[in-house]
């Protein structure tokens, strides 16, 4: 879709209810499919649902992996736009449309997180540990970073899912990785329209 398209989709998605419908059943897809692949296996070992060894150390992980996030971001920015690219974000805030601005902040904030986790940092590196540790972190990083299809936006989110994964890697656990996957997300958005907020 996005290399046949004109830049794609419609203008601000995050107004549309469609667009949090449509989300939905994607990410419901997805879950449907991680636990397809998983079944038969112990769930809370594939999916790494357990307490984390060490909250200070996946706090430690966190902040060390924002602060590289914002570096690539920064040095990415004369080169490239990934927020342009993924036409997301609402150019300025409505409040006449709220639902579904609502909704789809569900979506891309509570949703999207737990699925990509339970499917990149889950079970897609509880299958590729076997391959070695860094293996595993690669290769669960290149897949959430060509699951999105942002060319522009690819070395960053490329980097973020490393860091998730190494987090995973080093707490034994994707708990950490939803929490700071869903406060990024929201964070994210609530910044952006703040940001662009029309007087």
């Amino acid at each position: 879709g996005r290399f046949t398209s004109d830049g794609g989709g419609p203008d601000e998605p995050l107004y549309l209810w469609s667009s949090a419908v449509l989300g939905a059943i994607q990410f419901g897809i997805f879950l449907g499919l991680t636990l397809l692949i998983a079944r038969g296996r112990p769930l809370r070992e594939y999916l790494a649902l357990r307490r984390p060894t060490s909250w200070g150390r996946a706090a430690a992980i966190a902040g060390g992996l924002l602060v590289l996030v914002w570096i690539v971001g920064v040095a990415l920015q004369p080169f490239a736009d990934p927020e342009e690219e993924q036409n997301l974000i609402p150019e300025g805030w409505d409040p006449s449309r709220a639902g579904p601005f609502a909704a789809n902040f569900v979506v891309v904030a509570l949703l999207a997180p737990v699925v990509e986790e339970f499917l990149f940092r889950g079970l897609g590196y509880s299958l590729l540990e076997r391959f070695g540790r860094w293996t595993a972190i690669v290769a669960a990083a290149l897949g959430f970073a060509l699951a999105h299809g942002l060319v522009e936006g690819f070395p960053l989110l490329f980097v973020f899912g490393a860091g998730l994964a190494y987090m995973r890697s080093r707490v034994n656990s994707i708990v950490p990785a939803i929490l700071l996957h869903m406060a990024f997300n929201a964070v994210v958005l609530l910044a952006a329209v703040r940001f662009f907020q029309s007087d």
